[in-house]
């Protein structure tokens, strides 16, 4: 089998399998991911899990701020094939056509379903039962190249953001090495993407974290799940934030308002939704740590929240 040499691009946590992978199998010649942030509370400049493993195996690590300016960072490598998981940036067209097996990306979605940068809280977010990993060729656009290979991956109703990030992440690495043997003795196919079945994951917004009780129970659970443990559904309480972790559903035919607190249980706070009750089952308030709510009914005087209405 040929020893490519490749260049990697991506950034956080869910590309590091998948950068393991190719340090293991292959030649990586390079790895591109975001500028360093600062973090925390005292603004420490955190590296990226993908600089930080790229660092621990003495492999070259660049950084631009916009690679469309700094193209000659890449053609001075002189990669056989440019492989992308998260990175955050699109690349430009002559990068994306310069080596000589191409540009692919793995994407945390089955495309042409949910194009975009947020497709594992998407999932969640709309509900769906199925989604996976795509491997395809990139073009000019957000993710609209050739499909080269999937994996498909059940969403369970338990599933969070959290869980199904782990269960793509690890496949993600599996379904790449067969892709990338395949490409190499030229045995893989290319499926053009219907865009008239495409469904969008833009990155979530600040206002799609609020929780609407006015919702079903079934949509404010896959909310309060799909944005869990990041960025974190909330809620509002006289002005103060409360994150949402954890909820369970119920049914309940209160005709409360809803966002009104209708039930305190040993373990949950019931809140009124549409058409049922939704269950708070681990929070935190503003100023305060994480922690299940029965650990924080302890606390209080938990008869004062009936009635009370969380908006």
């Amino acid at each position: 089998m040929e020893k490519l040499n490749i260049i990697f691009m991506g950034t956080p946590k869910f590309s590091v399998p998948v950068l393991k992978m190719l340090i293991e199998n292959y030649n990586v010649i390079g790895v591109f991911t975001q500028i360093d942030k600062p973090s925390g509370r005292k603004n420490e400049i955190i590296f990226s899990p993908i600089k930080q493993l790229a660092l621990d195996n003495n492999i070259k690590v660049f950084q631009p701020l916009k690679l469309k300016e700094e193209t000659e960072l890449v053609f001075d490598l002189k990669p056989d094939i440019i492989i992308t998981c998260a990175y955050g940036q699109i690349l430009p067209e002559e990068v994306i056509n310069y080596p000589k097996y191409g540009c692919i990306n793995v994407h945390a979605s089955l495309l042409p379903k949910l194009r975009g940068g947020d497709p594992i809280h998407k999932a969640i977010i709309y509900g769906y039962k199925q989604t996976g990993i795509t491997i395809m060729y990139m073009d000019k656009n957000m993710d609209t190249g050739d499909i080269i290979n999937t994996q498909e991956i059940d969403i369970e109703e338990i599933d969070t953001y959290d869980t199904l990030h782990d269960k793509l992440s690890l496949a993600a690495p599996i379904l790449l090495q067969n892709t990338l043997e395949e490409i190499i003795s030229n045995k893989h196919i290319r499926i053009k993407q219907n865009d008239n079945e495409a469904t969008y994951a833009y990155i979530v917004k600040k206002e799609e974290e609020k929780i609407d009780f006015n919702k079903s129970t079934k949509d404010v659970y896959n909310q309060i799940r799909g944005l869990s443990s990041v960025p974190g559904a909330y809620t509002t309480l006289d002005n103060k934030i409360i994150k949402v972790y954890s909820a369970k559903k119920d049914h309940n035919d209160s005709n409360k308002k809803p966002g009104t607190i209708i039930n305190i249980n040993k373990d949950s706070i019931g809140v009124k939704t549409l058409d049922g009750e939704i269950l708070l089952t681990e929070i935190q308030m503003e100023g305060k740590k994480r922690t299940l709510v029965k650990d924080y009914l302890n606390g209080i005087d938990s008869k004062k929240l009936l009635g009370r209405e969380l908006k």
